[in-house]
């Protein structure tokens, strides 16, 4: 098991001038559901989630050597430039800074080099999916790609758990898009290897139902949201119901372990579905309050339980911190539901928008110069 500590890294035994990496990271939905953190970037509560193939950021980062002529140190800042889809982006430069803050003591190169980040998504810009875990995975994996070349004997076991420990402290759920198919964040008595350092795969046994399982999400909302998931996450402090929501969240990730092992659909749904109603409901029950779905939202989850009782049908709903809806089933029945998606469901979306993912294996390497 790593610590903190562990990933400090003693001098490097090579030098680089330099070169170019690029990782794609994928989105992840969470099943029960991670709401609440601590001091850097740790979990109130462990979660569970489907990584998605999809839904991901390419993230290419090419890197030079600073060098001067002169006495004064060229290592006392950061230098980099930010691209989104080839074009500068300076409004997200300052959550790239904070983060090369955080992580400088982990990634001691980081004021050595200038960097050019240029990153992409596969999902439509403002489509109302949170592209900060697949974004913020990305960028780690390609910064373990540049420590690796700088320390060319670190273990594979050692380049995923930094590389999810980084994007961790760049947004709390991206460390859940390193890997998959099925990742598990937080410390859990009875999860071998948890830890709320990292994101391990879930390390137990999956029945045959939930492999290659889909998830269709539609696009109901696709502006701003109205309170920021770093806020969201704070209000949990103080929060009446708070403790109680931690202790159902390790009751709901043990009874899904053995969920997963016997393939029970039934207890899965309900139990998917209660964790995205209660994440609502905290929100709804803060102080301050608020609400994040929107009446096509309610729409669309009436809609999915009257065609699961009338069909008995296994496909159920979950939900982020937003309006959009995430419909999950066994790909066994994946023309039904699609065919009930498009018949009964795109009519509440915005513009008839919906994106077809399913599970995915994590971040890919797809160049390494």
């Amino acid at each position: 098991m790593f610590s903190a500590n562990d990933f400090i890294p003693s001098p490097y035994s090579h030098s680089i001038e330099t070169g170019k990496f690029q990782w794609s990271s994928p989105s992840n939905i969470a099943l029960v559901k991670y709401w609440g953190k601590k001091d850097s970037q740790i979990p109130a509560n462990p979660s569970v989630s489907f990584t998605l193939n999809n839904c991901k950021t390419i993230t290419k980062l090419a890197f030079a050597k600073k060098h001067t002529s002169s006495a004064l140190s060229v290592t006392d800042t950061f230098s980099f430039d930010l691209l989104f889809e080839g074009k500068p982006k300076e409004d997200f430069k300052p959550k790239i800074q904070q983060f090369f803050e955080r992580v400088l003591v982990y990634l001691p190169f980081l004021k050595d080099y200038h960097f050019t980040i240029d990153t992409q998504n596969t999902f439509p810009h403002s489509s109302g999916i949170a592209s900060s875990a697949s974004g913020m995975a990305a960028l780690a994996m390609n910064l373990m790609s540049l420590e690796k070349a700088l320390n060319p004997e670190m273990t594979e076991d050692y380049f995923y758990h930094k590389a999810s420990f980084l994007a961790r402290l760049g947004s709390g759920s991206a460390c859940r898009s390193v890997k998959g198919k099925m990742v598990v964040w937080g410390n859990h008595d009875n999860i071998q290897g948890s830890s709320d350092l990292f994101g391990v795969e879930f390390p137990n046994v999956v029945h045959e139902n939930f492999k290659n399982f889909q998830d269709t999400i539609l696009l109901v909302d696709k502006g701003e949201k109205q309170v920021s998931s770093s806020v969201g996450h704070n209000l949990m402090n103080g929060h009446p119901f708070a403790e109680r929501r931690f202790e159902q969240a390790h009751e709901n990730l043990d009874k899904l372990i053995n969920v997963f092992e016997s393939g029970n659909l039934e207890e899965f749904i309900t139990i998917v579905e209660s964790e995205a109603l209660t994440l609502h409901s905290m929100m709804m029950t803060s102080i301050p309050y608020f609400i994040l779905m929107k009446p096509n939202t309610l729409e669309i989850i009436n809609a999915i339980w009257k065609y699961r009782n009338e069909t008995k049908t296994p496909v159920c709903f979950t939900l982020d911190a937003g309006a959009n809806v995430h419909v999950l089933y066994p790909e066994n029945v994946k023309e039904s539901v699609l065919q009930f998606i498009k018949n009964e469901l795109v009519g509440y979306c915005q513009n008839g928008q919906y994106l077809c993912d399913e599970i995915g294996d994590g971040s890919q390497l797809l160049i390494d110069n």
